[in-house]
């Protein structure tokens, strides 16, 4: 059953399930003197929204192996113990803690998981409205994006360039395009 939230015209409390074909979850890395930009594949998650959006909470799990940057070669060697050890460490998580407005924007809080390590992390996030899909079913959007150093998840594989540089930059952008349907 759900019912109107308080503080967004249209928007009804329940379950949210992402929409996998309507949503990206990427990133952005320095590289060089460019940045390289990947996505994950594979992930899975809900958004349950309470009468008081301030109650309401996300979960999503990624599947690590499933990471694509356009080239074959980088795919693998993020996949190995370098970076992600997807095979020992298959999944990424994010399970929220807050949810704070500010304005007409939001700051999600929560607990990010990689390789074993749980560290929190804050989303900048942008709600985009609530519509119909071609199904008759409420959909929500937002937009989300946060920064975050690798090393901090243990993920400090880098080479050495001349001048004291190094290949690999340790910010991460992380970029969030999500729709999600609300669930019978």
């Amino acid at each position: 059953m759900s019912t109107a939230t308080t503080t967004i015209p249209g928007l009804v409390s329940g379950t949210y399930a992402i929409d996998t074909a309507h949503t990206e979850i990427g990133f952005t890395v320095r590289h060089l003197m460019t940045k390289v930009r990947g996505t994950f594949q594979e992930f899975a998650g809900e958004i349950v929204v309470k009468d008081s959006l301030e109650e309401s909470t996300a979960a999503v799990t990624v599947e690590l192996a499933s990471v694509h940057t356009r080239n074959e070669q980088r795919d693998g060697h993020l996949r190995s113990g370098d970076f992600f050890d997807a095979e020992n460490s298959p999944k990424m998580t994010f399970a929220s803690t807050a949810l704070k407005s500010e304005g007409d924007a939001y700051i999600l809080a929560g607990d990010l998981t990689i390789k074993d390590v749980t560290k929190p992390i804050e989303f900048a996030v942008e709600f985009l409205g609530v519509d119909q899909n071609a199904y008759g079913q409420t959909i929500i959007g937002f937009e989300a994006s946060a920064s975050i150093s690798r090393k901090d998840w243990g993920i400090d594989f880098n080479v050495p360039l001349e001048g004291g540089k190094l290949l690999i930059g340790d910010k991460v952008e992380i970029h969030l395009d999500v729709q999600a349907a609300l669930q019978a």
